[in-house]
């Protein structure tokens, strides 16, 4: 079938055209988009973390001062270990899954005046890695003179380890070991990489931004206590240390939101990713379904309006087939166009969430997807008028012209 007539037959109906092809390259816009978040999201709720998530503990504390820090840490790290099944405690200021207690700015270049990269930072003392299970994978672990007392915010040591997906972001090519990493007035040195360590809240486009430092329990970390459990155990050894605690240290308040077996901690964390997934699954169903509704009504609407056209190219020949492809491929031209301007669009809105939320732009390759589904939506919200259309018998349509 010739293009040149549906064309012409277009431009007759150009403001109708226009709206249909706008509405569909707005849908287009906004189906890229949440495609990709969607995608992200699902893939986030699989991320690997690292660490032996299925026999790890935490346990957090709200109510520590300075003041009980330095005592609590010690002890509360012994009556812990002494509960069956426990392996080894480690203190952190936070765990995988639970409330970020490390973030902040760092430069890598010295002559860079501005802290420009966010990312956490882990305390963790002597018994850090060992409990989490982590992997290194170049590079050494710390050495016990490397660890010191938290002072503000970071110790004050001179090294640290870094995930090595991180590391080849902020490296890429280069050997990260030896590297600076400057927070404030403190400047430490990748002396190991961890094949994975994902931070206390993974995001689908941060994942594994975070480092470890060596710091000592007291003042300023003696919250977070991780355990490493024998395997299966890590349900009886949680209600263990929340009994203990309950009963020996009535001073502090356990966190019930940020403690409990690892699994649970990450199943709770990813609920709220889990929603907003399926919330974004319903915007995009609504927007199909506004986008089929608008092609079914115009194409309603032109069926009625060309009975007489129809008719009469029944009369000299035309099939019920080539009136139900004049149809499709009317419909495709639009959708086609609406698309090619539904691409610009789709970087310009992927532009604005980058600047206001700081995620990546949109990948290219999920322009195709996204055309792809509005095609094949506009051939199935056209087929019903089209095959109307098609089913006109010649006389009828003769006569009611």
């Amino acid at each position: 079938m010739q293009i040149a007539p549906i064309l012409a037959a277009l431009k007759k109906h150009r403001m109708a055209t226009f709206l249909i092809a706008m509405e569909i390259a707005l849908a287009c816009a906004v189906l890229c988009n949440a495609l990709y978040l969607v995608v992200e999201r699902v893939r986030l709720s699989h991320v690997e973390t690292g660490v032996d998530d299925d026999r790890l503990v935490a346990i957090s504390l709200a109510g520590v001062d300075d003041a009980q820090a330095v005592d609590l840490g010690p002890r509360l790290r012994q009556k812990l270990s002494s509960i069956p099944n426990v392996e080894s405690v480690a203190v952190a200021n936070a765990t995988p899954f639970g409330p970020q207690a490390g973030e902040a700015g760092f430069r890598i270049d010295p002559n860079d005046p501005v802290y420009r990269i966010q990312a956490h930072f882990y305390l963790g003392d002597a018994g850090f890695a060992k409990t989490l299970g982590l992997r290194l994978v170049s590079g050494r672990w710390f050495t016990a003179d490397e660890y010191a007392p938290v002072d503000g915010f970071l110790p004050k040591a001179s090294s640290l380890l870094v995930d090595a997906d991180y590391a080849s972001k902020l490296w890429p090519g280069q050997n990260p070991l030896g590297k600076p990493v400057l927070v404030t007035n403190l400047t430490f040195r990748v002396v190991g990489v961890v094949a994975r360590m994902v931070r206390p809240n993974p995001s689908p486009f941060a994942a594994t931004n975070s480092f470890i430092t060596p710091a000592l329990a007291g003042k300023g970390m003696a919250s977070v206590y991780l355990l490493r459990v024998a395997p299966g155990k890590a349900q009886d050894v949680f209600a263990r240390a929340t009994a203990m605690i309950t009963r020996d240290e009535p001073s502090v308040i356990l966190d019930a939101t940020a403690s409990g077996p690892l699994t649970q901690l990450r199943d709770a964390y990813f609920a709220n990713t889990r929603s907003m997934a399926i919330m974004m699954v319903g915007v995009i169903a609504a927007l199909l379904l506004v986008s089929a509704l608008g092609i079914v009504g115009l194409a309603s609407f032109w069926v009625q309006q060309r009975r007489q056209q129809i008719g009469i190219r029944r009369a000299i020949g035309a099939t019920r087939r080539d009136i139900l492809h004049y149809f499709q491929i009317e419909n495709f031209l639009i959708v086609g166009g609406g698309i090619v301007v539904g691409m610009v669009l789709a970087y310009v809105l992927s532009a604005v969430l980058m600047k206001l939320y700081e995620l990546p732009l949109l990948p290219a390759y999920y322009l195709p997807y996204g055309a792809l589904i509005l095609w094949l939506l506009g051939q199935l919200a056209v087929l019903g008028p089209a095959r109307r259309a098609a089913a006109v018998p010649p006389v009828v349509a003769t006569r009611n012209a």
